[in-house]
């Protein structure tokens, strides 16, 4: 796993998220603190709400996003986002009311949805080798967990010393020394698709993701991991401070819990994945995070909470880490950023259900019920994602193209009916059948 560091360019990358992410895990716990400051036991309803706000910028923003980042230097994207990051983080220590939180958070999060995807796109140009990139995504989902693991229990360590908006000055660091590290990458060119119009390029990663089965079943199957997640990220101050009656360093030990269960499996994919194909992976991954959930009513100690946030972070690695796999198979290298950006657009619409629901019905029915209802919603998701995409999911596909003049290129290079790698694009607008 640790082979792919040996490349200049996705070492700067990954160091890049690495402090990034150091500081977002600190800023996630002061968040919570800061919510349960300004509203006391409603504070699961607020960051319920600040969190649908997150996700409104990205699944409005970040296809827009991406369709402007085509037309800009990839350099200077990132960059001036990760600055942009760090301006904003630096003013919520100075918050004094709610409306605020929200207003920030939405700027912060306009800034994310145009960064993700461009940097998620740039991974696979560096690392050709299929092999390397799930190395790769193993790592950098090991980076992800630094704000479930590490990051909590930094924040552990400093609230002993200094109160809790001192953490948002690491976050700050955090992107400013991105930013410093994305200057110093030497990034790929980016491959140009077909020109355009701006509209057309918005709407382009959309079009392939839900004309894709395997995409389509992704996207589903993302609502199942959003109804556990939000569990966990909406309600943990909550289980810990009202119904378990502990501090704010036992909010930071659940959080580790889970990045725990996560960076485990992030240890072990690279060698599972050798064995089994993506999709049962991250069935099994989704289900193991419903079941956990479901779980929840029964928690009565921090130990069990840990216990139970480790299994729900397990599951939610082996879900989410095979992502760009599924992605780089499924779109032409041209088309790829449009891609990730619209998983990113479409996988947070399921949150922006979730996170509102979790905060809301747990803050007016109890923890209990918010718990067996997001459960419900992922074991439905599950079950969707069976029909949806296909067990037998090949790549190379026989079809013709009834549509296309006998003397195209295409056809001139694979007779008809002819097989090839498929993926949706200008020749294949729809999925093909077998021919």
């Amino acid at each position: 796993m640790l082979n792919t560091l040996r490349n200049p360019t996705f070492r700067h990358l990954f160091a890049a998220q690495l402090v990034a992410l150091l500081g977002t895990g600190l800023a996630t716990v002061a968040l919570g603190l800061l919510a349960w400051q300004l509203a006391g036991d409603t504070a699961g309803a607020v960051l319920g709400t600040a969190l649908a706000i997150k996700m409104v910028a990205y699944v409005t923003l970040a296809p827009v996003a991406a369709a402007i980042a085509e037309r800009l230097p990839r350099r200077a994207f990132l960059v001036v986002l990760d600055l942009i990051r760090a301006v904003v983080i630096a003013c919520l220590p100075f918050v004094t009311e709610v409306w605020q939180v929200y207003v920030l958070i939405f700027l912060l999060q306009a800034a994310s949805a145009g960064f993700t995807p461009a940097f998620q796109a740039v991974i696979p140009d560096v690392l050709k080798d299929e092999n390397d990139y799930t190395n790769a995504l193993s790592l950098l989902r090991l980076t992800e967990d630094l704000e479930q693991l590490a990051s909590p229990m930094l924040a552990a360590l400093l609230l002993t010393m200094v109160s809790f908006p001192v953490l948002f000055a690491g976050t700050v660091l955090g992107f400013v020394a991105s930013a410093l590290l994305v200057v110093t990458a030497r990034l790929p060119d980016r491959v140009r698709g077909e020109d355009s119009h701006l509209w057309t390029d918005v709407t382009k990663g959309i079009r392939i993701y839900t004309r894709t089965p395997r995409l389509r079943g992704l996207m589903v199957m993302e609502a199942a991991v959003a109804a556990a997640g939000a569990m966990v990220y909406v309600n943990t101050v909550v289980l810990v401070q009202a119904r378990l009656g502990l501090g704010e360093e036992a909010v930071a030990l659940a959080f580790a819990g889970f990045g725990a269960g996560s960076m485990l499996a992030a240890f072990m994919l690279p060698r599972i994945l050798e064995r089994r194909q993506d999709r049962p992976v991250m069935i099994g991954g989704a289900a193991l995070m419903v079941a956990g959930v479901a779980l929840v009513p029964l928690v009565a100690s921090l130990v069990a909470l840990i216990a139970l946030w480790a299994v729900i972070g397990f599951g939610f690695s082996l879900t989410q880490t095979p992502i760009g796999r599924i992605i780089n198979r499924s779109a032409r290298e041209a088309d790829r950023g449009a891609v990730f950006a619209a998983q990113f657009a479409l996988s947070h619409a399921c949150w922006l259900v979730t996170y509102p629901l979790a905060g809301w019905v747990g803050a007016g029915a109890g923890l209990s019920v918010a718990a067996l209802g997001l459960a419900a919603i992922g074991a439905a998701s599950l079950a969707a994602v069976l029909r949806l995409w296909p067990a037998d999911d090949q790549t190379i596909l026989a079809h013709d193209h009834p549509d296309l003049p006998q003397d195209h290129p295409h056809l001139a290079e694979h007779q008809t009916p002819h097989a090839h790698a498929v993926v949706i694009d200008e020749l294949h607008r729809r999925w093909p059948k077998a021919a």
